[in-house]
């Protein structure tokens, strides 16, 4: 049994070319960035600001959100070149393939599928919140048992289920009409992001940034499973606030940036990945975190730390200081931007649904593109239902670290894969090269792992039985039905 057979970077380029299983590349650097920027804006900005300041870091929610940032960033420039060397769809799964072999491929295609689909449905999630707001504000009101999310009040959450089924619609007529709408969208949100910055200056009030880190705080409540893997390592009992909270803050603001590796996903689709790609990823990661680290210092000066709401914190802080015109703009803003989160997401993900099953690993079909629209409609639609029942009727609360855990493991993979193509391959032509290798490689995977020990034991373990599943699904289909696995079988026996 050969768990590490790898597949060439020469097989994976020409895969793109069987006729049944070719995307159109149609994508620009702009559209790329704008896809990046367009996925990362979201629930970082409209929600965690305020729920990080209020309970981990206080004013210095801006630090946490630079330093996740700088993890994120030194992923990136691992991402960049792989991406422009191995063009191909599959982001982190396909790179693997190329480099660690087919075994840790599969675990980081079964890793992605987590990350996509519940990010994908938690968002959805909180776009129902905010969607419900609005309706109220102009007088429809949606009964809670059909909008509050289950577990807290609802039965199904129906806003949430009609949004992904119709970006859902929208993936399926064709990447360059999902790249134009998302760039009104993304138009529409870095306004509102904006108008933030700008008119909350006029606001700020520098006692609230007294203390800029407030001291540090024991949380006994938080305890057990629920305490950070590195507390319970180190035997130290839980804090909020004091550096310790500005690094778990990390953690979950983590979930902010989520989304910029969907670019990678993307490169079978790209018009010059080779330039494209690395503009794409670096600067989508660039400008989002100026804006979220501009957006979480205006809003923790406009209002007492202690005081920020945990749902919608921005519109909430223009409401502190009366100002409720533009609370309702920025909840509008809110309701539009995280729809192309969705969407952007569910294209990532019937992207490695995609390769994998072009690879054999998952039933072939999937892989199948559709002959007018050239889309992979199968798994898109298929991973569509599956996140639009996640998104209202299961209760994603308690599961929304996952995310985290999976996108940080994917980043550490990646970088591992760099180091060792460039030993293996260094002829390789390639286009864009990460700078200081192995430093910044290794810098990156030492990041990933504090930030990822930084999350809670449950995380740790709930993650640790999703790859078990993962394992199983592995051993009793994807070995056996491995393209690679089969063309070698066929050649041992000529």
């Amino acid at each position: 049994m050969n768990l590490l057979r790898t597949k060439s970077v020469e097989q994976s380029i020409r895969d793109t070319e069987e006729p049944a299983h070719r995307l159109r590349r149609e994508l620009s650097a702009l559209d790329l960035t704008v896809f990046g920027v367009g996925v990362i804006i979201g629930t970082g900005i409209f929600v965690l600001t305020g729920q990080v300041a209020k309970d981990k870091a206080g004013p210095a929610v801006s630090l946490s959100f630079i330093f996740a940032a700088v993890v994120c960033g030194l992923a990136a420039l691992c991402y960049a070149e792989f991406a422009s060397t191995l063009p191909v769809a599959g982001s982190a799964y396909t790179f693997s393939y190329s480099t660690l072999g087919e075994f840790p491929a599969w675990i980081i295609g079964w890793d992605l599928i987590l990350e996509m689909a519940l990010g994908a449905a938690v968002v959805a999630v909180g776009w129902s919140g905010y969607f419900a707001e609005l309706l109220d504000d102009i007088g429809v009101t949606v009964p809670g048992a059909l909008a509050d999310p289950p577990g807290e009040g609802g039965t199904v959450n129906v806003p949430a289920i009609a949004l992904v089924l119709l970006v859902t619609g929208l993936l399926v007529l064709g990447v360059k009409i999902s790249s134009r709408v998302n760039e009104v969208v993304v138009a529409i949100k870095v306004i509102v992001v904006l108008l933030v910055i700008f008119a909350g200056l006029f606001f700020i009030k520098g006692a609230n940034y007294d203390p800029f880190i407030p001291p540090a705080q024991p949380t006994p409540d938080v305890a057990g499973l629920d305490a950070p893997l590195i507390q319970v390592m180190f035997g130290s009992a839980p804090v909020s606030y004091g550096w310790p909270g500005v690094f778990s803050a990390v953690a979950i603001v983590f979930f902010a940036y989520i989304g910029f590796d969907v670019v990678a996903t993307a490169a079978e689709e790209a018009r010059r990945p080779q330039r494209d790609l690395p503009i794409g990823l670096i600067g989508s990661l660039v400008v989002t975190a100026v804006l979220y680290s501009s957006v979480s210092a205006v809003v923790a000066g406009m209002e007492n730390y202690k005081k920020l709401s945990t749902d919608a914190p921005l519109a909430d802080a223009f409401k502190s200081v009366g100002h409720t015109a533009f609370s309702t703009i920025i909840s509008v803003g809110a309701v539009i931007g995280l729809t192309t989160v969705v969407m952007i997401l569910l294209l990532g993900q019937s992207r490695i649904f995609f390769a994998m099953g072009r690879d054999g690993l998952m039933p072939r079909w999937l892989s199948v593109v559709h002959p007018r629209f050239g889309t992979p409609y199968r798994s898109t639609i298929i991973m569509g239902v599956i996140v639009a029942v996640l998104a209202g009727f299961i209760p994603l609360s308690e599961l929304a670290e996952l995310v985290n855990i999976g996108t940080l493991f994917a980043f550490l993979v990646v970088s591992v894969g760099i180091m060792i193509l460039r030993r293996t391959r260094p002829e390789l032509p390639r286009a864009f090269r990460t700078p200081w290798v192995p430093v910044i490689p290794v810098l990156s995977v030492l990041a990933c792992l504090f930030v990822m020990i930084n999350l809670p034991v449950a995380t740790w373990l709930r993650f640790l039985a999703w790859m078990a599943v993962g394992i199983v699904v592995y051993a009793l289909y994807g070995y056996r039905n491995s393209r690679l696995g089969r063309a070698s079988e066929v050649s041992v026996k000529s």
